[in-house]
């Protein structure tokens, strides 16, 4: 297991990191998983023993059972707090109220608390915004994420699915006022789904900001259950949820690419395209979920997973996104610099 920097900190997170998304199954995340307190036990156990110190959960999954079982399994393997570095997230609906949902400071300020509780700890080291907030300034949220750094409840601040203005407009306000900045951004990316280039890689690079990668198989289309003739097998996830969305054309010429390179090495699809997203630069840690070790352990193995210049760029040739403006006019425009880097 390797260990990359967090954004512009001195934090090391392990390449891969473990969602708790399944954990819970309560109203709409069944669909998601329903792992009970004993099964996460095991699976955070053998995460643990494999290398990985990164655990993301959030508020939101599951209606805090997440948390409740993902801080009562530390609990339980009696594991040390200040080796594991401990993610969740505000932002979703968290009660009826018209103030128990959004990015307010009234409601960030309400839920970490909640948070802390349910996750049997006195702080958090990664607290992210889950998302937008049409209502709320950035400015209040980024004030309020602030004082609960400086309290000692937050270590570090971290967003999730921001456009690419939106991160640099935090991004800027919050240097201009000597605040605490996002870190990280979680974001969807998958070989199957690299719209994330166009704009915020860039952005994430040029800013020393970390991505954490969600949905890295694209809710289970590359799990190598789906191909053309097969796209809703028995029991798939996506059958109930068929989330994310992607361009499942593209998706399947990129699984029959990679079940021979599968086929080959004796491993799962699905450890081929975590795999890839390991070998690119700009990701600092993939979020991997399961609902059993045996899930569990197969993604794990995508460490130890390493391609070919070949297989890189046939991987590269059938993934990459259609040119778009401005893009193709800034490469147009950039070639003539480039050479004197």
């Amino acid at each position: 297991m390797k260990y990359n920097i967090l954004g512009n900190t001195g934090l090391l997170v392990s390449e891969l990191c473990l969602g708790t998304m399944t954990f819970g199954g309560k109203g709409f995340w069944e669909a998601i998983g329903k792992s009970g307190q004993d099964v996460a036990n095991d699976i955070l156990a053998r995460s643990v023993e494999s290398g990985i110190n990164f655990i993301d959960t959030a508020n939101v999954y599951s209606e805090g059972q997440s948390e409740e079982i993902t801080g009562q399994a530390i609990k339980d393997l009696k594991l040390k707090r200040d080796e594991i570095v401990l993610a969740t997230k505000v932002r979703g609906r968290m009660g009826e109220g018209p103030n128990q949902v959004g990015l307010s400071r009234a409601h960030i300020i309400h839920q970490v608390e909640k948070s802390l509780k349910r996750l049997g700890t006195d702080y958090i080291d990664l607290y992210q915004i889950h998302g937008y907030d049409p209502l709320t300034p950035l400015e209040e949220t980024i004030r309020a994420l602030d004082d609960l750094v400086k309290s000692g409840k937050v270590r570090y601040v971290g967003c999730s699915n921001l456009a690419a203005w939106q991160l640099m407009k935090s991004l800027s306000y919050a240097q201009h006022k000597g605040l605490s900045r996002f870190e990280s951004l979680q974001a969807y990316y998958t070989i199957a789904g690299r719209v994330l280039e166009r704009e915020l890689v860039p952005l994430l690079e040029d800013q020393k900001v970390g991505l954490m990668v969600w949905s890295p198989l694209a809710g289970g289309l590359l799990s190598g259950k789906y191909r053309k003739d097969q796209q809703d097998p028995e029991n798939s996830r996506r059958v109930n949820f068929d989330f994310p969305p992607v361009n499942k054309e593209r998706a399947f010429d990129i699984v029959d690419a990679l079940v021979p390179m599968a086929e080959q090495r004796n491993c799962s699809v699905a450890r081929l395209a975590l795999a890839w997203l390991l070998h690119q630069e700009v990701v600092t840690s993939v979020i991997i979920g399961a609902k059993n070790t045996d899930q569990l352990d197969d993604n794990l193995k995508a460490v130890d997973i390493q391609f070919t210049e070949e297989e890189l760029n046939q991987l590269d040739e059938l993934s990459q996104l259609p040119a778009e403006y401005p893009g193709w006019m800034l490469e147009r425009q950039g070639a003539d610099r480039k050479s004197y880097r």
